[in-house]
């Protein structure tokens, strides 16, 4: 990673900001896969989960002092980030701090974005900080988040909002901006049904990441503002940036200048917001030079790092051979006598003997029986999938057991198996 000219004052602007990380949200376009947990928890990469990218991005950035706002079923966030993030240590004003919706300001959920933060305006106002960085917790993605907030003073901005370029076709599911030459947005329209192509590339629109940057008094004054008005949904994109845009310094920040570790030259931001986009981004990572480098030790992802044995494979026979092809496979998997092929299984996944598994995302602690043949899968954790199941190859019958992508990819949970585990008598 190349260092900036000025480690010292690049520490000072991290040291004198506080994350909040926005993770609260379900994420209906996962399907079952959040039934039971919210979206920032899904599992990513084989042994991660989404929210681990902004934390590592906060960690790495410099930036250690970090709020993460919960709501929908945050269980299992909650003791994920317990048993992963506690290294930040206290006696240097470091911290992850657990922000569930308490009710703290009046008796309501959030109700909005911009409303999770308020109803904790007086904890981030307990830390003192210059600047607050609003994150959302559920897309995967390596930012320095430090050149975002260098950027930010450096345009003597009281807001700056990080931005890449999506097809337009894209584009309607997150808010576009127009700007002019100097980066200052001139207008913000949230998910636009006819998004604005970027002048200077026909077919491209500039959209908003849900990243922001406020200098710390000017956002505590804005919440307020939009607390009181009774007309707002109290949401960061439908309510607070088109109120501020014409009235305020609002500025862009292009994610190409603070992208990390690209590796194709191509800034790597994904929405994994749909079973075929989760899908396909997990997949990517079994590429011989996937688009985003989880190898990269000089901006490492953190996580809870599980204490499992190596992964094995196991029978050499011509009938039956333990195999994983152009695959991930992590701890605690066991391949017995079976095939796996450009497939990424998270820990402790068994596949037994003749079964195969091809184009497959096998969540972790799933049990695969005998004969079984899996193709062009997500399957959640916990699954035991039975004997001679046969997943992938007749999209007619998968749809009456199994939801189905209009691409073809099926999810399969252990309530669709009948294995209702999240259920109690």
């Amino acid at each position: 990673m190349k260092l900036p000219a000025d480690l010292r004052s690049y520490s000072q602007i991290t040291r004198n900001s506080i994350a909040m990380i926005l993770a609260g949200g379900r994420g209906t376009r996962l399907r079952q896969l959040t039934d039971w947990r919210a979206k920032p928890a899904v599992p990513f990469g084989g042994k991660f989960r989404i929210i681990d990218f902004p934390l590592s991005n906060c960690v790495n950035s410099g930036i250690r002092r970090i709020g993460v706002a919960t709501q929908y079923k945050a269980q299992s966030l909650i003791s994920h980030i317990q048993q992963g993030w506690g290294f930040l240590d206290g006696r240097f004003q470091e911290f992850i701090e657990l922000l569930p919706a308490q009710q703290r300001t009046e008796e309501s959920w959030y109700q909005g974005t911009a409303d999770a933060v308020y109803q904790n305006i007086d904890i981030l106002r307990s830390h003192n900080p210059g600047y607050v960085l609003i994150l959302g917790g559920d897309h995967v993605y390596k930012m320095d988040y430090a050149k975002l907030l260098a950027d930010h003073i450096a345009k003597s901005a009281e807001m700056t909002i990080a931005c890449i370029d999506l097809p337009l076709e894209e584009a309607s599911a997150f808010g576009v901006m127009s700007v002019i030459k100097d980066g200052r947005v001139t207008g913000f329209n949230e998910k636009p049904s006819v998004p604005t192509a970027v002048p200077s590339r026909p077919g491209y629109a500039l959209v908003s990441m849900g990243i922001y940057v406020f200098n710390a008094e000017f956002l505590f004054d804005q919440l307020i503002r939009d607390h009181d008005d009774p007309n707002s949904s109290h949401d960061f994109g439908k309510d607070l940036i088109p109120h501020l845009v014409p009235r305020s310094r609002v500025f862009t920040h292009r994610f190409s200048d603070s992208c990390v570790n690209m590796v194709s030259g191509v800034p790597y931001w994904r929405d994994v917001g749909t079973v075929d986009a989760y899908w396909e981004a997990n997949l990517d990572l079994v590429q011989v030079t996937p688009d985003l480098n989880l190898y990269d030790q000089d901006w490492p992802i953190w996580t809870h790092q599980e204490q499992l044995p190596p992964a094995k494979f196991v029978f050499d026979n011509d009938d039956r051979r333990g195999q994983a092809l152009d695959s991930m496979v992590s701890g605690g998997c066991i391949i017995s006598g079976a095939t796996v092929r450009r497939s990424l299984l998270f820990s402790n996944v068994q596949v037994r003997s003749y079964s195969s598994l091809e184009d497959s995302v096998i969540l972790p602690n799933v049990d695969v029986g005998r004969n079984a043949r899996l193709r062009r899968v997500v399957v959640d954790k916990n699954c035991i999938i039975p004997p001679g199941l046969e997943v992938g190859f007749d999209p007619v019958e998968d749809r009456k057991r199994f939801y189905v992508t209009e691409t073809g990819v099926t999810l399969v949970t252990p309530e669709m198996l009948g294995q209702k585990i999240h259920y109690v008598r």
